[in-house]
This record gives C-alpha cells, structure tokens and sequence, in this order.
C-alpha cells in the first residue's frame, strides 16, 4: 500500500516536472491539451454532479436530463453537454473534469468542477430549495483539493506554481436573482436594498471571493457573467410581459449588476500581481440571429416542467421534445446543449470585440503556455 503511495506521489512530480521540460517545444494545435489543469466554479450552468447527493430540489440526475449525454442523467442541467464541457474540450481534455463530489488521488491535478445547481455570490441564496454549495462553501473546497495536492506532492511552493498555469472558470450571481433578489416571498433582499444599492453589494462580495481564489494560487480565471434572465421561461411565465418580448424590470436590474464587470476586472488585474482576469459577456454572446444555429423555439421549454417546488425545472422522467436542436432553452432556467456549445466557442474566441474583455480565453491557454515555456527554458 505505502509503495502504491509512493508510486503515484513520483508519478505526478514526474508528470509536472515533463510538462515544464517539454513546454519550450509546444505548439498547440486543436486536440491537444492546452493548459495542465482546468477548475470550475459557477451554479447549475457548470454543475455536472455535485448536488446529486445533496438534501435539495436543485437536482438533475434524472431522465429526461442527460437524454443526449452518453451517460445519462449525470447531475447536468441540460440535455447533453454543459458549458463547462465544451471549453474541457475546446481546451483539448481528452475527458471532462470531475465533480468535487466525486474526484479522487491524482485525477484531481486534471483540474476540479465545484459547480452547485442553485447556488450563489451570497450564502442564502436558493435555501428554499435546500442544500447548495454556495460560492464561499466552493472555495473552502477548493482549499481541501489544494492541501490533498500539496500532501502528494509534499511541496506547497511547487502545487501553487502548478495552479497558476491552470486555468479557472467561474459562473455566479444568476442564483442571487433568480431564487433571491426576485422572490420576496423567500428572501428579504429586495425590500432591503433598491437595484442599484444590490448590484453594488453583490459585487463587491464578488470580488473578495475572487481575491481569495487569487490568493489560494489562481493566476488566469475567466468570469462569466449574468444574461438576460428576464428572458429565461420561467421569469416569463412568472411574471408575464406586456408589449415586450422579456421581462425589462428584470433585465433592467440585472443589468446594473452586469455593468460592474469590468471595473471589477480591470481592479482585480491592476491590483493583483501576476493577474489574468477576463470577463465573458453572455448577453453579448447571445446577440445574433439564433436560426443561423437552427434554433427556432426560443422562449418554449424543450422538457415537460415539473409542478413541485423545482418550478421551472423537468419533470422526473418526464417526456422531452424531440426537436431538441430547435430549442434555446431545455427546461425553465438552462438552455440546451446548443447555446452552451456557442457559448464555450465565444468565450474561447470572442466573435464580437463585446464577448470578452479584455480578451479570450484563447488567449489565457496561450499565456498560460508561455509561461510554461519560461519556467522550462
């Protein structure tokens, strides 16, 4: 057993050591792994099995979820592949990153996902649907994989130097409106605070968050950021529209939280040394003509809905239209593979100047790899 231990602790320093040695003489090309190690942070958009075993509503391990994933029902949002798939992929993983839940010994050097369905900037955020592991709670458990990664590499100065080649995606504050600021019902925040005066909290909490990602070893995180969910199904349904195709009062107050992106970037970068920080525009990514990709049915959920305290979600082993690559949306809140395809594509190569700022993704794998090469050379 000790010599299994040992076997796997020389294993990975042989695995870091080669990857600095032989970084000079790199040249990416589509397939190949471009970054040593990719972590996930975000809500249902990038969960991919975190909540399975979690006391909540805000679960997706059931059919019709998965129907076009080659597994199944995993814990995933949609009907096939997440976001945070499609950048494993685009970024050259020959498989995707594993949940905290799950992830074990070295595999974990691939990179983590902590991403909770329900999930929030804020700690309260969607407790009425039960457990979630909130951003704070990610970053605690963030901070075990660091400490499993130092013990088997028994060097806490070598597992940091490895993180700040990694790439971080982080995806929050759809949950601090969706099941918070716009459900009075549950939680206080919008009879304490006017839109403007929550946008402002929400992203200063951001951006301490953010500054301890950093100081746990983070060097290059891009930040998606909120849509336009006053135009997702279940705020549609929710609140209905008069002679507008959204919900503006929504998209108006989201908005303001939206517009605090990039100043909160440009002091994270101007602040931080070494610092990568990039901001993904999705309501830019969205800007198009959605039938170009084939989507017709943009407001109409693609699974049958449940009537239970999931509003919004599907129906455990309910039916799903067959049309799926016509829709936008799979359920009430998350969109279907499609859309999470063009996201994962724009975000690693902006298609507007608006999609990325102050650049791509593209171009955190390339810094990325130089810095390999000069820490090898």
């Amino acid at each position: 057993m000790a010599t299994s231990k040992i076997f796997k602790i020389w294993f990975v320093l042989l695995l870091v050591v080669l990857m600095n040695l032989i970084s000079p003489f790199l040249v990416v090309v589509k397939g190949e792994q471009q970054v040593p190690c990719l972590f996930i942070m975000g809500d249902s958009l990038f969960d991919n099995g975190n909540n399975n075993n979690l006391l909540t509503a805000a679960k997706a391990n059931y059919p019709p979820y998965g129907i076009d994933f080659p597994d199944g029902p995993t814990g995933r949002f949609t009907n096939g592949k997440n976001t945070a798939d499609f950048l494993a992929e685009i970024l050259g993983f020959d498989r995707y990153i594993e949940p905290f839940a799950t992830v074990k010994g070295v595999e974990m050097f691939r990179g983590v996902n902590y991403a909770s369905g329900a999930a929030g900037i804020r700690d309260e955020s969607g407790i009425h649907l039960g457990d979630r592991i909130s951003l704070n709670r990610q970053l605690r458990n963030h901070k075990v994989t660091i400490s499993h990664m130092s013990t088997l590499l028994g060097n806490k100065t070598l597992t940091k130097e490895y993180l700040s080649k990694c790439i971080y995606i982080v995806g929050m504050g759809n949950n601090d409106y969706i099941n918070n600021y716009l459900m009075p019902q549950f939680y206080p925040s919008s009879h304490l605070y006017k839109p403007e005066k929550y946008a402002k909290l929400l992203i200063q909490q951001y951006s301490k968050q953010l500054k301890s990602l950093y100081r746990y070893g983070a060097r290059k995180v891009a930040v998606f950021g909120v849509g336009s969910l006053g135009c997702i199904p279940a705020e549609l349904e929710l609140y209905g529209t008069k002679d507008s195709i959204c919900v503006d009062s929504i998209n108006s107050a989201v908005q303001k939280f939206a517009d605090k992106f990039k100043p909160m970037i440009d002091d994270l970068n101007s602040n931080l040394p070494d610092a990568s920080f990039i901001y993904i525009n999705q309501t830019s990514i969205a800007i198009g003509d959605p039938s170009a990709i084939g989507l017709t049915s943009l407001a109409e959920p693609c699974c049958e809905i449940s009537s239970f305290i999931a509003k919004g979600q599907c129906s455990n082993g309910g039916g799903a239209c067959s049309d799926r690559a016509s829709h936008y949306f799979w359920d009430g809140f998350h969109p279907t593979e499609i859309p999470n395809n063009v996201c994962a594509e724009r975000a690693y190569t902006a298609l507007l100047p608006t999609d990325a700022y102050p650049f791509d993704i593209s171009h955190l794998a390339g810094s990325a790899l130089n810095k390999l090469a000069q820490s090898g050379a």
